[in-house]
């Protein structure tokens, strides 16, 4: 019994109530099934529970052969326009960033004189408020740059006198200019962090006018400015590919959930920021670059295949790297065969490893992407097709740009941030409903007890 006026710490409190919890909130797994309830919204099979409806994106990863669900290879489409095509028309011979985010946000690919107009005004839209780096980016800073960058764009709100406006044309503004700085945010969160928690050197580079959003990137974070074009490509290309996802991801219904309350712009974007940064959506391609530091320091012939197939099934078993029985950057909650994103990243990896001398990491990927469908098939029942995800070489093409760790999650963000704009803009011109989704109550009725009637049982 804890005598009145005595300390209590509150880590010991909450290591004590720990198992109170767990006992308490424990739902039987079976319940979900005598209910009919889709846990995490998806039924047995994968399929996510129909929520709403959208012009900005669509995903097929299965086919319907005489009245049978097949897989396929994987497909994605912006605005009714596949990825591939979308791609191909720009790789080679301009940065495709900010025309593909003109088309998820207006639906309709730009020509010569609207892109360089759109190019204009975000390219404005690249400023920070007066003394905004130094007051707000500069004061508390931390090693998760994804917090740092959400504080931040709270912050924001404060500045913008039309903050809870609306209208689609504040909205939109509201949107651009998060779009053009977010970029700004996630950097100079960084080298705060690597200033005054890690000791480096400390600058800022304010962005160039003239360049790409991938170009503006790399120019900010390296020291020097300077990068090759091809590095500058493919960050533009993994930006694209990163942009939007189909709608029902989790960071997306967020933005929707939340726009669906009335809520302003900047909390939209912070929720969603909060969502994307976790491991199981965000963060999984730091898990993949993990895994495979593991990987090169468990097998010691790393061209022994049998080695790495059996490094590999100890991932599944549990008995290697974090022990969580998962293969990071295999599979995906939707693709079957294939995820197209990987499908086209896959080539640009592959020059940008040979230009930095990292063939023979890219050779390693490239088996485990190949050996990992196998010991998955053996070791698990799956009801459909596995393969390698888009995060599965994100994270290894950002080590090849010297990109540090932290900064992994930030850059999906400054991508999907223009998917999220596109969806909010959508939700707020369709609907005028909260999204409110129902929870069945299992709990058990109970009779009141006095205070004074209830057991003295410490907990």
């Amino acid at each position: 019994m804890v005598k009145q006026n005595e300390k209590i710490s509150l880590v010991d409190y909450t290591d004590k109530y720990e198992e109170i919890c767990e006992g308490t909130d424990l739902i039987p797994g079976e319940l979900f099934d005598v209910y009919g309830v889709k846990r995490g919204l998806r039924d047995k099979n994968g399929n996510g529970v129909l929520s709403g409806l959208t012009h900005i994106s669509k995903i097929e990863a299965f086919k319907n052969v005489d009245g049978k669900k097949v897989p396929c290879d994987g497909k994605l489409w912006y605005r009714g326009y596949s990825i591939i095509d979308l791609v191909r028309g720009f790789s080679e011979k301009r940065f495709g960033f900010e025309e593909i985010t003109y088309l998820l946000l207006f639906g309709k690919l730009p020509n010569v004189e609207q892109l360089q107009t759109f190019k204009r005004v975000l390219n404005a839209s690249r400023t920070l408020p007066t003394n905004f780096t130094r007051d707000v980016i500069m004061k508390a800073p931390s090693k998760d740059i994804m917090n740092s960058v959400t504080k931040s764009v709270l912050t924001l709100a404060s500045y913008d006198e039309n903050m809870t406006d609306p209208s689609i044309s504040n909205v939109l503004r509201q949107c651009l200019q998060l779009i053009g700085i977010l970029p700004m945010l996630s950097v100079y969160g960084y080298h705060a962090y690597n200033h005054y928690e890690c000791g480096d050197s400390f600058y800022i580079h304010r962005p160039d006018e003239n360049l790409s959003t991938a170009e503006n990137i790399l120019l900010m974070l390296r020291p020097d400015k300077k990068y090759t074009e091809l590095e500058a490509r493919v960050l533009d290309i993994a930006l694209v590919l990163h942009m939007e996802h189909g709608g029902g991801n989790n960071s997306t219904f967020t933005t929707r959930v939340v726009t669906s309350a009335g809520s302003d712009t900047y909390s939209v974007v912070a929720a969603a920021l909060s969502s994307l940064k976790g491991p199981k959506h965000g963060g999984a391609n730091i898990k993949v670059v993990e895994m495979m530091r593991d990987l090169k320091e468990s097998v010691s012939d790393l061209n022994d295949e049998a080695a790495v197939k059996e490094y590999l099934g100890k991932l599944l078993d549990k008995q290697a790297f974090d022990k969580k029985g998962l293969i990071y950057g295999m599979g995906h909650a939707v693709y079957s065969l294939s995820d197209p994103r990987a499908r086209i990243f896959k080539g640009f990896v592959e020059r940008l490893a040979k230009a930095k001398g990292r063939e023979a990491d890219f050779k390693i990927y490239s088996a485990v992407e190949r050996l990992a469908p196998e010991v998955i098939a053996e070791k698990r029942k799956i009801y459909k097709g596995v393969s390698a995800n888009v995060d599965f070489y994100s994270g290894f093409v950002y080590s090849m740009l010297d990109i540090p760790l932290e900064l992994y999650t930030p850059i999906f963000a400054m991508a999907r941030i223009v998917g999220w704009s596109a969806h909010r803009i959508e939700e707020l011109v369709n609907v005028d409903k909260i999204i409110r989704p129902a929870y069945l109550s299992i709990m058990e009725e109970k009779d009141y007890v006095a205070l004074e009637e209830r057991g003295s049982k410490d907990a």
